[in-house]
């Protein structure tokens, strides 16, 4: 497929999503788009909380407190932010899909949440099992990914804010 035959695609797709019954009752009824969008804030101050703070500890600062405790704490509050976000990020979106889709913020806060998801799953791939010795050893990749998670997500919810005023 060429890039004008995606981008039809593309359009066709969005235009279906925004012409759904979900689509239409997130737009038409008086409380579901801001109760939707106090639901993402919600996810977004639960990922960023718990991230920013595992992130920061990954970067040297706490280490009175153990690595693999901050972690086991703070990632389900994190997963279940990005569980939130991800709900309540495709209700926003169907109900102005149709220009949405085109808006270079979204696309570069789509790009930016791909790339903290991937990082953050090849962290724990990475990682997960050398928490304890991350102190004495601390790997400078793993630090690396650490401040880009620290950059990603945060720059991806700028953007999401941004959106509001395209």
């Amino acid at each position: 497929m060429d890039l004008a035959g995606f981008a039809g695609w593309a359009a066709a797709l969005a235009a279906s999503i925004e012409g759904s019954s979900l689509a239409t009752w997130v737009r038409a009824s008086a409380w579901a788009y801001p109760l939707v969008n106090l639901v993402h804030l919600l996810g977004l101050t639960l990922l960023i909380g718990p991230i920013g703070l595992l992130d920061l500890r990954l970067l040297g600062l706490g280490r009175r407190f153990a690595l693999a405790d901050v972690s086991d704490a703070l990632t389900p509050w994190a997963v279940a932010g990005l569980v939130l976000l991800i709900a309540s990020g495709v209700l926003l979106f169907s109900a102005d899909a149709s220009p949405l889709h085109r808006n270079p913020l979204l696309q570069v806060k789509l790009a930016c949440i791909l790339l903290g998801l991937a990082n953050a799953l090849a962290f724990r791939r990475i990682w997960a099992r050398r928490l304890a010795d991350w102190d004495r050893h601390p790997p400078l990749s793993g630090r690396v990914q650490a401040f880009l998670s620290l950059m990603l997500w945060p720059v991806a919810a700028s953007l999401g804010r941004l959106l509001a005023y395209k």
